[in-house]
């Protein structure tokens, strides 16, 4: 059995308890993965584009991406990474509260790869962040970086 290699994954994400609950899904999954982390839609940008602070930051091979953001929410950051060349190829699994169907179809209409509701539950939004990780390891082949 091969082990899968690590994935870069960018968490974009503005609630701290989210984040708590997503680094603690990836921390026991079997493979540990450099996740990173972007609190708005500004700062998703920035590391993407490698600007500012984050000049040098890393390419992710996926994107777990809020809808509610500040500065730029995750409709106008989908969009921009879509509608750009270079990054339109990074997966961006929209992990949200938004149980609306025009964001579901909004989010598949600027090309998401996927949209997950997040679970109020924390053992439910371990297990989901867990399925999302294993399926971008293990059994989905990514561009290459």
């Amino acid at each position: 059995m091969t082990i899968p290699k690590p994935i870069i994954v960018l968490l974009v994400e503005d609630d701290p308890g989210d984040e708590l609950m997503t680094r603690e899904a990836f921390e026991e999954n079997k493979v540990k993965n450099d996740l990173f982390v972007a609190r708005d839609g500004e700062e998703a940008l920035d590391f993407l584009y490698q600007r500012g602070e984050h000049t040098g930051a890393p390419r992710p091979d996926l994107i777990l991406l809020d809808l509610n953001l500040p500065k730029y929410d995750g409709r106008e950051v989908l969009a921009q990474i879509k509608a750009d060349e270079d990054l339109s190829t990074i997966p961006v699994v929209v992990l949200t509260t938004s149980q609306a169907e025009e964001d579901v179809l909004r989010t598949y209409r600027l090309h998401a790869n996927a949209y997950v509701n997040k679970p109020v539950d924390f053992t439910r939004f371990i297990e989901v962040v867990r399925q999302i990780d294993d399926f971008f390891v293990t059994v989905v082949k990514l561009p290459a970086r």
